[in-house]
């Protein structure tokens, strides 16, 4: 599983909050975007979902070109800072939900939101509803509802923001350990350069809509491409 960002661009009005990214990942590569607020990381996620039409640029997934492709059609999964779940539902249904629409017969569906949901420690809660759950349990559903999918593409926007800091810790290790479950490429996004740095296979450091560098944790922090990311990462 690939993904493959070429030139891409991106305005609103005259801002220019994209400012042609290029990015290429390996194959099944955890892939932290980190820097400050405003700097065009949610942005660049939702180009990806194609919740955004690009103005310039090519996004590739497995070696299809998707960026004219409708957000169904691209083969990507997006969890965005809420949990996002539907509350009338229990956490089986939540994660049934995104294999019903596709039509799959209903003993694979039935087995397969059992098998990501007992990966996911929410096993025993499957007869439960989002209210009803911890903050740390409805961000493991959200996470499962889109790993479910088994898509190319895995996109995170802050999934943790919202939490607590131990509860924060406690989901980074899991999720560090729960990598092998899936073979996607995930962009993750967060202002967080300690989770970047624990998280990524490799980080994009975005300031201004642009990468400044594109690297390891290890050459990040021993040496920074520009002074943005030398200063970033003193601060």
């Amino acid at each position: 599983m690939n993904l493959d960002i070429g030139s891409l661009s991106k305005r609103f009005g005259t801002a220019t909050v994209v400012a042609n990214v290029n990015l290429k990942s390996k194959d099944s590569e955890f892939i932290v975007v980190v820097g400050p607020s405003g700097c065009g990381k949610t942005t660049l996620l939702r180009l990806v979902a194609g919740l955004e039409q690009a103005d310039s640029g090519t996004i590739v997934v497995n070696d299809l070109e998707v960026d004219t492709l409708p957000p169904r059609d691209r083969n990507v999964a997006m969890v965005f800072q809420g949990e996002s779940l539907y509350p009338h539902m229990t956490v089986r249904k939540n994660l049934e939900f995104p294999l019903s629409v596709r039509s799959l017969p209903q003993p694979k569906t039935k087995a397969t939101a059992e098998r990501v949901a007992e990966q996911l420690g929410v096993g025993e809660l499957l007869d439960r509803y989002p209210e009803t759950l911890s903050g740390g349990q409805r961000q493991r559903v959200a996470l499962g509802r889109a790993l479910v999918r088994e898509p190319a593409v895995f996109l995170l926007d802050e999934p943790f923001s919202h939490l607590d800091a131990h509860l924060r810790r406690q989901l980074q290790q899991e999720m560090k350990a729960l990598r092998k479950y899936w073979t996607a490429t995930t962009l993750f996004v967060t202002h967080d350069l300690r989770e970047a740095m624990l998280l990524g296979d490799r980080i994009a450091v975005m300031c201004d809509g642009e990468i400044h560098q594109f690297a390891t944790p290890e050459k990040i922090r021993n040496e920074p491409a520009t002074d943005f990311v030398a200063q970033f990462i003193a601060e």
